[in-house]
């Protein structure tokens, strides 16, 4: 059967590349990028350029793109949006291309190229995306963006939901995957409050956005499948 592995940290990156052109990477940033780019393309985006600085996203604008850059959790001063996937409305993103910079997700996309697929997962697309990936059967790589390199409790207990949706037709044996189900279960019959206790959700209540993370924990919410391919994301649903 194919495998499961998790990389619960960017940092830990260089020790799985081997072999990545054979792997489908999920990137996971619950808080918020993998989910606002879910919730762009449920409202009619038309692609999203993940770059590595605002000065790019800037770049862009004045080509036409939508510019959205986020940097410590804040939309970056001048844009037309940041990280809050509650700002991604049909008025503002239908028939739009977006250029898009945040602090922790958008760099695991691009770290993520050598992929033979590079999917964005988040709790709104769950079901979409595990059932991909049980159809096409390939090892998978679930990539935890984290916080700056640091370890995150929501991007982890997401592995764990896609590895528990997928543990009978795949291998587990590593130990982060097995972790990662073993947090997922503690908090599967109430997300939020399992998560109150999370960093990124302090971070939240510090900068007074906590009702983003009702918007990140719901759940099959979006019937969207957004890939990273040739350097932009689109919904593979519409391609």
């Amino acid at each position: 059967m194919p495998t499961i592995e998790t990389i619960i940290s960017p940092a830990l990156f260089h020790l799985y590349e081997g072999g990545l052109e054979h792997k489908n990477v999920v990137v996971i940033d619950i808080l918020r990028a993998t989910t606002t780019i879910c919730v762009a393309f449920a409202n009619g985006a038309k692609e999203i350029l993940p770059v590595a600085k605002p000065e790019d996203a800037a770049a862009m604008q004045q080509m036409g793109w939508v510019a959205a850059a986020e940097r410590h959790g804040e939309t970056v001063e001048g844009f037309d949006l940041g990280n809050s996937p509650q700002d991604y409305t049909q008025e503002r993103v239908s028939g739009q291309k977006i250029a898009l910079t945040t602090t922790n997700g958008t760099r695991a996309l691009q770290m993520s190229g050598a992929a033979k697929n590079i999917f964005v997962g988040s709790f709104l697309n769950l079901k979409t995306l595990t059932e991909y990936l049980r159809n096409d059967n390939s090892d998978i790589l679930l990539f935890c963006a984290g916080w700056k390199d640091k370890f995150n409790l929501e991007d982890t207990v997401f592995a764990g939901a896609v590895a528990n949706r997928l543990a009978e037709s795949f291998t587990i044996s590593d130990d982060a995957t097995l972790a990662a189900i073993d947090l997922y279960q503690k908090a599967e019959t109430d997300l939020t409050e399992y998560l109150q206790k999370a960093s990124h959700v302090n971070r939240f209540k510090s900068l007074h956005i906590e009702t983003d993370l009702e918007a990140c924990l719901k759940t099959n919410t979006l019937n969207v499948l957004p890939v990273f391919r040739n350097g932009s994301i689109q919904n593979q649903n519409h391609v």
